[in-house]
């Protein structure tokens, strides 16, 4: 964990460095790699991502249920026109600059909020990739409920990281939201599991109440619909917990702190820092807590942060996750994917390794459309033959899609170690399945700047592996009532079939008459179907017991704590 630290602290170094140094184009092109701007598919889902990403905020901040529309228009090879519309608030004159033409400018990379992106190159990183590699400005048009609308143009000074704003023109007509239109070079449209459709697919499923259209290069429309006419709880930003913090954030907290001591800083800028905790903290380090904080060196910092991790706090707060919800996962797939069977499980928030609060959502969907189509085909008697559904795994963290770098993630882990064949799935990559797996965190652990894939912390993988058996215990159980009544069903055909013939055949011999027979037969059968059916239910009610059974001896089985039940 501490090498991990590291080689997060320099690589912050190095970007603070290149930035000071270079001019922005300078820095965002040698930065292009780590702001996910490689590969021709994936530039063109990350540009959609960033745009609807800040309509989808920007909406929600409002109170607006989100109606975005993507236009994709292919001007050349490797060249298109990419046109968001959103219903939001819209931009003014004095923030449209700082929201579409400075880098860096909104961050979130401080804050301890539940958001969907951490570090992206948000919309203003748009701005320059249109920028330097079309050397055209990026046109808007934004309408606010306070000012007229108005249409400009918008480029970014590469020397100062300042927005240029040219051709401003007052529009009579009446609008409400943010229209961008910006032209990019070197990407690609290509409709497949990484492109954009999915990724607008996959963001409509974690976001039941927005209304998402995509027009294609090819002008063929896809709607999502919304399925929910609730707006989501806006999460609380939480203040950092001791366990989680680093030198250079306490440094950083201390300098903007109100605070006139340290003892008092550390009450007011940490989670469950108590009383008890800052008289732990006075007797291990070598300087007094009375001094100001804006004082505060370095070796003190790094004094105050190896205390942090010899004390026992209590666990960091959990009310400001947001889960999507059960019913609106439900809702939302079954609208989207239209599975036969679906199930939704949430976990209860835990906290990993850190100090860092997170929960887990997942939702299995079977049969039906679920699934992703693959090119085998397979014969079906009287029918033409239809494409093989395989297994669908859709990532998200804090309901943004990740498509990317899928072998290295814990949730694709989680997934391969669960033993489906337990809950009647024999060859789950070849069975119709959908698995939605959500993970909302303040920080989400990534395994690299791409943002890509989630990294398997201890805590994490056991919450994915529990949250997915309860959603496949489910679905097992549904699973197993289709077998069984299917093959009640192949029993009373295949009885059906010989039935006639075998009271024609014991008529002979005993002289009764046939229908009687044939009736006393269908008594026999029916009554020895329904003792088999509730045999199997009898069978799974015993193998859920011992499934819990086994989950409560494994709670209680030693455990290393992170965290106490009351102050440290």
């Amino acid at each position: 964990m501490a090498e991990k630290e590291l080689q997060k602290t320099v690589s912050a170094e190095e970007l603070a460095k290149d930035f000071k140094e270079h001019s922005v184009a300078e820095f965002f092109k040698k930065n292009m790699q780590m702001l996910g701007l490689t590969g021709k598919i994936k530039t063109l889902t990350t540009i959609v991502h960033e745009y609807c990403t800040n309509s989808l905020d920007a909406c929600e901040e409002s109170g607006i249920l989100p109606d975005i529309e993507v236009q994709i228009e292919e001007l050349g090879e490797e060249f298109v026109e990419v046109n968001v519309k959103d219903n939001g608030p819209g931009l003014t004159q004095e923030t449209v600059g700082k929201a579409l033409g400075q880098l860096l400018a909104g961050t979130k990379f401080h804050r301890m909020i539940q958001a969907r992106g951490q570090q992206g190159i948000g919309a203003a990183g748009c701005t320059m990739l249109s920028q330097i590699t079309t050397g055209k400005p990026v046109k808007v048009i934004t309408g606010t409920t306070r000012a007229k609308p108005m249409s400009l143009e918008i480029t970014i000074d590469p020397k100062k990281n300042q927005p240029v704003i040219s051709n401003l023109v007052e529009l009579k007509k009446e609008f409400r939201g943010l229209i961008v239109k910006a032209r990019f070079k070197g990407v690609k449209y290509v409709n497949s599991e990484q492109g954009p459709l999915e990724y607008l697919r996959r963001t409509a499923i974690a976001n039941p109440h927005a209304k998402i259209t995509l027009i294609a290069p090819d002008k063929s429309t896809t709607t999502f619909n919304r399925s929910a006419k609730d707006i989501p709880e806006r999460p609380l930003e939480i203040k950092p917990h001791p366990k989680g913090a680093n030198v250079d954030e306490v440094i950083t907290f201390s300098k903007s702190t109100q605070a006139k001591k340290i003892s008092s800083f550390l009450k007011s800028e940490f989670d469950r820092m108590g009383d008890k905790a800052v008289e732990e903290i006075s007797k291990g380090v070598s300087f007094d807590l009375e001094k100001d904080p804006h004082a505060l060196e370095w070796d003190e910092a790094e004094e105050i942060v190896k205390i942090f991790k010899k004390i026992s706090f209590i666990a960091p707060r959990t009310d400001g996750l947001i889960p999507i919800g059960e019913d609106r996962i439900k809702k939302s797939i079954e609208s989207i994917v239209q599975p036969e069977y679906m199930s939704v499980i949430t976990r209860k928030p835990q906290v990993y390794k850190g100090g860092f609060p997170f929960l887990v959502e997942v939702g299995i969907a079977y049969g039906g459309n679920a699934g992703r189509l693959s090119a085998e085909t397979i014969e079906v008697e009287g029918q033409a033959a239809q494409q093989v559904r395989k297994i669908e795994i859709m990532r998200f963290a804090n309901r943004a899609p990740l498509l990317f770098d899928t072998g290295g993630c814990a949730i694709t882990k989680a997934v391969q170690s669960i033993d489906w064949k337990r809950y009647g799935i024999k060859d789950y990559e070849n069975t119709p399945l959908t698995i939605f797996v959500n993970l909302i965190s303040v920080h989400i652990p990534y395994t690299s700047a791409g943002k890509q894939a989630i990294s398997d912390e201890d805590e994490i993988m056991e919450e994915l592996r529990l949250a997915l058996m309860d959603a496949g215990r489910k679905t097992g159980m549904y699973i197993s009532s289709k077998l069984r009544e299917q093959e009640k069903q192949n029993k009373r055909k295949i009885f059906m079939k010989y039935a006639k013939e075998v009271a024609l055949a014991l008529h002979e011999l005993t002289k009764k008459p046939a229908n009687e027979i044939e009736k006393k037969l269908l008594d026999i059968v029916l009554h020895k179907l329904k003792l088999e059916e509730e045999q199997g239910i009898t069978d799974e009610q015993a193998e859920e017991e011992e499934d819990a059974g086994k989950k409560k001896k494994g709670k209680s089985g030693k455990k290393q704590k992170l965290f106490t039940e009351s102050d440290g």
